[in-house]
């Protein structure tokens, strides 16, 4: 039965991206923003640069194909030291002093995020990089019931006793795709740019919406090119799957009308 029956309240999940948690200034923006927001919220959060800083510092070698990090065993040490422990408490702190009630989690904590480790595929091993199984919406509801926000590292586990290093947007999809089962979501990726731009080199371009027709004119044409791809899809997957609404935008605009909204057509 749902804890909601036939009231579904409405449910904000923020995904903040590296860029703009280690510049001290946006992450401040952000947060701000971020508490300004009414109603029960989630922070999913990133942290891959400072990951590479510090496995370079530690002498450990960063390997990435296609956007994603190949995660062996010492870099599994390094983003689970990085991404659960100094992102993940450093925005939990900064959170304490704006007056929001947080607590910072990996999947692994409550079980909240249960993932299987990512088969080899076109000869390329992954390592310990997880695809994500199941979310524990019950678990996640008590918190945000309790008026407490979650702020999820981009980490999940097996259970099997083994850590894994999970995509930040799938992690943000994936929450916001099993928490639209009881609630309204509205699922933001707040990064470093007002949303997806017509120009790349003209911020003042953000293209107002964006639906499973219109994107392959524009990945054909070359506005969306990279890493916008999967996240654009990722996006419309969680509207397929009952999202209400995707929102693409500048970290500092969350909670306005700017941005790049994912619709379904």
């Amino acid at each position: 039965m749902s804890l909601y029956r036939n009231h579904k309240p409405n449910l904000t999940i923020v995904k903040v991206g590296g860029a703009v948690v280690e510049d001290p200034a946006r992450l401040d923006q952000l947060l701000r923003r971020f508490a300004a927001i009414e109603g029960p919220k989630i922070l999913v959060h990133g942290g891959g640069r400072r990951a590479t800083a510090v496995a370079t510092a530690l002498g450990i070698e960063t390997k990435m194909v296609d956007g994603r990090r190949i995660t062996d065993a010492d870099m599994l040490n390094v983003v689970t030291m990085v991404y659960g422990g100094l992102v993940n408490k450093t925005i939990v702190a900064r959170m304490q002093a704006l007056g929001i009630d947080a607590i910072g989690l990996t999947g692994a904590d409550l079980d909240i995020i249960r993932s299987h480790r990512r088969p080899p595929k076109d000869g390329i091993d992954y390592g310990f990089v997880g695809d994500v199984d199941k979310v524990n919406t019950t678990k996640i509801s008590r918190f945000i019931q309790s008026n407490t926000v979650p702020v999820i590292a981009p980490l999940t586990h097996d259970a099997h006793g083994n850590m894994l290093n999970t995509n930040a947007d799938t992690i943000a999809s994936e929450t916001a795709k099993a928490m639209a089962r009881t609630h309204h979501v509205t699922l933001v990726f707040a990064f470093e740019k007002p949303g997806v731009l017509a120009n790349p080199d003209d911020d003042n371009t953000p293209i107002p919406s964006i639906t499973r027709d219109s994107l392959p004119r524009l990945v054909a044409d070359g506005t969306v090119t990279g890493g916008m791809i999967p996240k654009i899809e990722n996006a419309l997957a969680a509207v397929d799957a009952g999202v209400s609404q995707v929102v693409i935008t500048r970290a500092d605009l969350i909670g306005t009308p700017h941005g790049t909204i994912i619709q379904n057509s």
